[in-house]
């Protein structure tokens, strides 16, 4: 009984039998401490109450308690692998490994924090740390807050660096590039990326290298040079061909689909959505399946097909909440948002807009909470309410300016600008309209030159010409 003071939450039989180190009958064991109320038992999970854990507790000897916590941490360990593995298996496996991680939150994380806090003790325990959050990297990063991933990783990725784990250092150093990118810190996502795919290279680990490069695509698209993110994507979608990996080439052909919406080949994105959606379902990928049918929703509503875009959206986000995915289920109310404005619903695209303003302030996303605070600012603009719409669009501006965003500055500072031409004050809107005129320019985009004919068409007006 006192071995089970470890447990900082409920756990089951075989936890138990991992902990105690037994071969025997752990149900047969823990029913005597039942009977004995010395465990509370429901829906096939044992707990001890917090006084008594707090009471067993106090009686370990320290070498009995790091005993008992290398144990735990261990099992824990494994039962994340688990966790990750029915997830990646797809299908209905995805439901079935995000509910184990569900389960095993508190034990798990608890597991971790140990290594993590003794990971210079031994090299054993510096081995469980590294291997923590690459046993459920796909798992960790729909459940877990960024933040609370960078944790993870900085532990590990000193870990790896202290064993001398070259192949963990990088795979650390990709996924802190990763989760600075989900707070929409493009630019030390990419310092940790170069880092992770310097070390890649000299390996010749070419799938690491793939999964990298799209990472860095992801990140400098994010900060408005599309250019030069279509180039990482394409490089990342020809080694994960080269070596097969199927989820890779998904993941490439979505950000590329992405990208050329950004430059305005509304047709081009489309045909990439596609072919990552044939290939996110046939791996059973629900998460990568939802990202498609949001991009697809994006796509068909610039189309001016807006029914049918809303029709991906609702699948999206039925997606999205059905595996927990908060970043998806923001975007998809996003995208719901954008469509029944422009269906002239504007208090229904407000309220989706306020629930995904929620989910970006909540999952920490930088990138997504700016744009929602434009989105706000543009439909209480089209409701005359233009104190709100600019007290919006500057929260916008701001969001987007701190983690130097500057495809969202520039649309946001475009958006702005048409709000004063309307008030008159066309000197001011002018100058907030230049900035996307100039970036979209710098950037290549199709339309430069009508955003530019459109500023010199209210240029003329201020001088009468």
């Amino acid at each position: 009984w006192r071995e089970l003071g470890i447990f900082p939450a409920d756990f089951d039989t075989p936890a138990a039998a991992a902990v105690w180190g037994m071969d025997g009958d752990a149900g047969a064991v823990l029913a005597e401490l039942y009977d004995a109320c010395l465990v509370d038992y429901a829906r096939d999970r044992w707990r001890l109450h917090d006084l008594g854990r707090d009471f067993t507790r106090a009686l370990w000897t320290v070498e009995e308690g790091d005993a008992l916590a290398v144990r735990h941490a261990f099992w824990y360990f494994q039962v994340l692998g688990q966790a990750s593995e029915l997830y990646q298996a797809g299908g209905d496996s995805v439901l079935a490994g995000l509910g184990l991680f569900d389960r095993e939150r508190q034990n798990m994380e608890a597991g971790q924090a140990w290594a993590a806090a003794r990971a210079g003790q031994n090299r054993e325990i510096a081995r469980l740390c590294n291997a923590y959050p690459a046993a459920g990297v796909h798992v960790i990063s729909l459940r877990l807050h960024p933040r609370a991933q960078i944790a993870w990783l900085e532990a590990a990725l000193a870990a790896a660096r202290n064993l001398g784990d070259r192949e963990a250092e990088g795979a650390n150093l990709g996924n802190l590039g990763s989760a600075y990118l989900n707070l929409g810190e493009a630019q030390k996502a990419i310092s940790y990326c170069e880092q992770a795919l310097a070390i890649f290279h000299r390996l010749s680990n070419w799938h690491g290298e793939g999964a990298i490069l799209g990472n860095l695509g992801s990140a400098y698209f994010s900060l408005g040079e599309i250019q030069k993110a279509i180039g990482y994507f394409e490089q990342s979608l020809a080694i994960c061909r080269e070596t097969g990996d199927l989820r890779g080439q998904g993941n490439s052909l979505g950000r590329l689909g992405t990208a050329y919406y950004g430059l305005g080949e509304i047709q081009r994105a489309i045909g990439y959505f596609e072919q990552a959606l044939v290939i996110h379902r046939e791996l059973g990928d629900r998460r990568g399946e939802g990202a498609d049918l949001g991009n697809l929703g994006v796509g068909y509503a610039d189309l001016g097909e807006v029914r049918k875009a809303i029709g991906y959206y609702e699948e999206a986000l039925k997606i999205a909440r059905e595996i927990g995915d908060r970043r998806g289920e923001g975007n998809a109310l996003t995208g719901l948002g954008n469509a029944h404005h422009s269906l002239g619903e504007t208090h229904n695209a407000i309220d989706y807009y306020e629930q995904a303003l929620v989910i970006a302030t909540e999952t920490g996303d930088q990138s997504a909470k700016g744009a929602n605070l434009g989105n706000l600012g543009i439909a209480y603009a089209s409701l005359g309410d233009a104190s709100n719409a600019i007290r919006y669009h500057e929260q916008a501006l701001v969001t987007f300016r701190s983690i130097g965003n500057r495809r969202g500055e520039a649309i946001t500072s475009w958006n702005l600008g048409l709000i004063y031409e309307k008030q008159g004050d066309l000197e001011h809107a002018v100058e907030w309209m230049q900035a996307r005129v100039d970036y979209e320019r710098a950037t290549g985009h199709p339309e430069a030159e009508n955003y530019a004919a459109r500023v010199e068409e209210i240029r003329r007006r201020m001088t009468g010409g």
